[in-house]
C-alpha cells in the first residue's frame, strides 16, 4: 500500500557571505529538488534578517519557507541534502497540519 502524501514546510537560513547570486542560486537548487520529489507549493523569501546569536561567524541570515506535499520519505533526504550543503547556515524540516 502506497504512502499518503502529507503537508511539509522546510525552514532556510542561508549565508549571506557569497553574495546574493550565491544565495539565489542555493533557492533554485532546493527548489529544483523539491519539485522533483515532491509537489512544492509556495517558496516564501522572507529576507535577510539579523541573527540572534551569530552562527559560523556571521550575524546576517537570508531566510526561505517551502511549503510542500510529499510522501513521508522525501523530507529525510531533503534533511540530509541540506545538512551536507555549503552555504545553508540552519534548516528545519516539519509536517504541516
Amino acid at each position: 500500500m502506497a504512502k499518503a502524501m502529507e503537508n511539509y514546510e522546510a525552514v532556510l537560513v542561508l549565508s549571506t557571505k557569497q553574495g546574493e547570486d550565491a544565495v539565489k542560486a542555493l533557492i533554485e537548487k532546493f527548489s529544483t529538488i523539491i519539485q522533483e520529489n515532491a509537489t512544492l507549493e509556495s517558496v516564501d523569501e522572507w529576507g535577510k534578517r539579523t541573527l540572534a546569536y551569530e552562527i559560523n561567524d556571521e550575524t546576517e541570515g537570508y531566510y526561505v519557507l517551502f511549503n510542500f506535499n510529499s510522501v513521508p520519505s522525501f523530507p529525510v533526504e531533503l534533511e540530509r541534502r541540506l545538512n551536507i550543503t555549503d552555504g545553508i547556515l540552519r534548516s528545519l524540516v516539519v509536517t504541516r497540519m
